[in-house]
């Protein structure tokens, strides 16, 4: 394994608007949480999953003060206040809600909002029901959350363009840095293909290239024409986009949007993957971090 990035995702905007990388590839996410402390910002709410449940965390993000939507990890200890009450439905199942307390990094109790919602469909792994914390204002309601809450499975989208569609995980870089350099190169060709993606939406309506476009198809069609297109069009024919503003820009892209032929570029659905054979250990041979045998060898 040759490292580990925490990526931080802008579901509005399609864009990843941090990466943290991490040389230890054994790394927990969670300990690469403080490294963005600096990029807190007052009003921001900040979507995780269970992973990041901790509470030396969780209030530094809310004394900036931005806001929390956390989903909750089972050995991350509270104190409920009140009994659950239900507060209605979303699209995906009944939500209840209670007032917990925590404890803060500095030892004092904190009050926080538990919500409930008891899933129509299990998730992936079984659940039925999901808990999630956040100290947004009464004003947000429950059900609110819970949507904002699923906002956060666009990430999984993203990452799923990241390594299959734009190779960004190439298996020989096996140097950290090097790993990280193509990981990030990845991901400036995701915002690339978000800026695409969202000028098609314009065009062709969200729901359209939202369920039918395939990020493999269009990335396909850009790596196998580069080369050509960089020879019939010489460098001297782009410079012109240089001087044009971003409404000028965005209005020459959603010009061409409207030219796109779609069905070229159309997903197929296959049917239900299978699931992947456990991968076999040794105990006499287990897995290490790259960055800890170069550690090694150096030393």
């Amino acid at each position: 394994m040759p490292g580990q990035a925490l990526v931080v995702y802008d579901p509005d905007l399609d864009l990843a608007s941090n990466v943290v990388p991490g040389e230890n590839g054994h790394t927990q996410e969670r300990a690469l949480l403080s490294l963005l402390e600096e990029s807190l910002a007052t009003g921001e709410v900040w979507v995780m999953d269970r992973n990041f449940c901790v509470l030396r965390w969780l209030p530094r993000i809310a004394a900036q003060p931005a806001y929390v939507v956390v989903r909750e990890h089972e050995q991350t200890p509270f104190k409920p206040l009140a009994p659950m009450q239900e507060k209605g439905a979303t699209e995906t199942g009944l939500v209840a809600e209670q007032p917990i307390q925590v404890i803060g990094p500095d030892g004092q109790p904190v009050v926080w909002r538990r919500i409930r919602v008891l899933l129509h469909q299990p998730t992936r792994d079984g659940d039925e029901q999901v808990y999630i914390w956040t100290h947004l204002p009464a004003a947000v309601t429950a059900q609110t959350v819970a949507r904002l809450y699923l906002k956060r499975w666009r990430i999984e989208t993203a990452f799923q363009h990241l390594a299959p569609d734009l190779n960004t995980e190439i298996k020989t870089l096996g140097y950290p840095r090097a790993a990280w350099f193509g990981f990030c190169i990845g991901v400036v060709a995701y915002h690339s293909l978000a800026v695409l993606k969202a000028t098609l939406r314009q065009v062709h309506g969200a729901a359209v290239i939202d369920t039918q476009l395939s990020g493999y198809s269009v990335a396909d069609e850009v790596s196998g024409a580069y080369r050509g297109m960089m020879i019939a069009i010489p460098p001297p024919a782009w410079r012109v986009f240089r001087q044009l503003t971003v409404p000028e820009l965005a209005n020459v892209l959603i010009d061409l949007a409207g030219k796109v032929p779609l069905a070229k570029f159309r997903k197929h659905p296959r049917g239900p993957k299978k699931p992947r054979p456990p991968r076999p250990f040794d105990p006499k041979h287990p897995h290490q971090a790259t960055a800890k045998l170069l550690a090694a060898r150096r030393a």
